[in-house]
């Protein structure tokens, strides 16, 4: 926001109010005042920290009040005096100017832009009107990154990713919520989808190594134009919530790499019910041990290939052609034969969701 609004406001404010009144910014320097002298003047009391307080507090003899973010604020007012009246200004202050900030944010701010437009809070018919009216360059590929805060420290996911991508004319990170971040990145058309994933991971690793934030990641999938983007936001979003079901040691997960576990995953879970039961009609998955539950695993991992898997797990030939019958014995169902097989691993994945996802009545 402009401070020279800020000088406008407090310069008509300051006729009706008797003190000396100013706004002041998390780097401590006080960006307007009714006395001008005073503008630019550091306050080495003031920073980012104790802009945090959600009520009035004093320094110096001058009565203060954050307003903006109310996760994270930018600005306070002041009001020269510690008495009542002093409080009693610097609250109204603070709710005039925390009104006419968001009133400015939401009409020229591109990132709150991005943000309405990744919500759907923007009408479709509007979108591209008001990205002209923000110089918003439209027809350029963008993907959408979500990372979703696990398990958090002292700092703060979406400071250090702002930090790591500072060209605010083609990146743009908007704050979601307390614990998710969406990174909306420009990108050139022939971008590979590994680069996004190892982008997305060095994000990741930076959050966890340098700050210990644990984190995951979810990637869209690239696209143009603006009205696009909320498409791709959701997407990293899925790509979150099936990761938590099917790749759950995975810290980045691709939308374009869900497979088949997209499918299962917007299943209703009363059909994956009737669906295992047709399936494993002779017998259930938890009458398998783990020794025949891993060799399965590694079945699917080498391709249905009966030589490579018994060399992978160190097993004799006819052993694992052992197991694979024991296995059709108990199940119906022959995995070296590849419709089978189908069935089989979908049934494991409807299981695994179902566990995550059980059936309500």
């Amino acid at each position: 926001m402009s401070n020279r609004l800020f000088q406008s406001i407090i310069n008509q404010m300051g006729n009706s109010i008797d003190r000396v009144i100013g706004v002041v910014d998390e780097s401590s320097t006080v960006i307007a005042c009714s006395d001008m002298n005073r503008v630019g003047d550091i306050i080495s009391a003031i920073n980012s920290d104790s802009l945090l307080a959600s009520d009035v507090f004093v320094v110096d003899g001058n009565t203060y009040k954050s307003f903006g973010s109310s996760v994270h604020p930018e600005h306070a007012v002041f009001v020269a005096g510690n008495d009542d009246i002093a409080r009693r200004y610097a609250t109204i202050l603070s709710v005039s100017m925390g009104n006419v900030k968001q009133y400015y944010d939401e009409k020229y701010d591109k990132s709150n832009f991005i943000k309405n437009v990744l919500l759907d809070n923007v009408l479709p018919g509007d979108i591209y009107l008001k990205a002209r009216e923000l110089k918003f360059n439209s027809d350029v590929s963008r993907v959408c990154m979500l990372i979703k805060v696990v398990s958090k420290s002292d700092a703060s996911a979406y400071e250090v990713i702002q930090a790591l991508f500072p060209d605010k004319t083609k990146d743009f990170v908007v704050s979601i919520n307390e614990t998710d971040v969406a990174l909306v990145k420009e990108i050139k058309q022939d971008t590979d989808a590994k680069d996004l994933e190892k982008l997305a991971a060095s994000i990741v690793d930076t959050l966890a190594g340098e700050y210990y934030t644990r984190c995951v990641a979810g990637i869209g999938t690239a696209v143009n134009g603006i009205r696009e983007l909320s498409r791709s936001f959701k997407e990293a979003q899925i790509a979150i919530e099936v990761g938590k079901v099917f790749d759950t040691e995975k810290s980045v997960i691709s939308y374009e790499n869900l497979g088949i576990a997209r499918l299962v995953y917007q299943l209703p879970t009363t059909l994956c019910e009737t669906f295992l039961k047709e399936v494993f009609k002779k017998g259930s998955v938890e009458a398998m041990d783990q020794e025949t539950l891993f060799t399965i695993q590694k079945f699917f991992e080498n391709s249905l290939n009966v030589s490579e898997t018994s060399r992978k797990l160190f097993v004799h030939r006819n052993t694992l052609v052992y197991r694979l019958e024991k296995i059709k014995k108990v199940t119906g169902l022959d995995l070296r034969e590849f419709e089978d097989a189908i069935v089989f691993k979908v049934a494991l994945m409807v299981k695994k969701y179902l566990m995550a996802n059980p059936i309500k009545y």
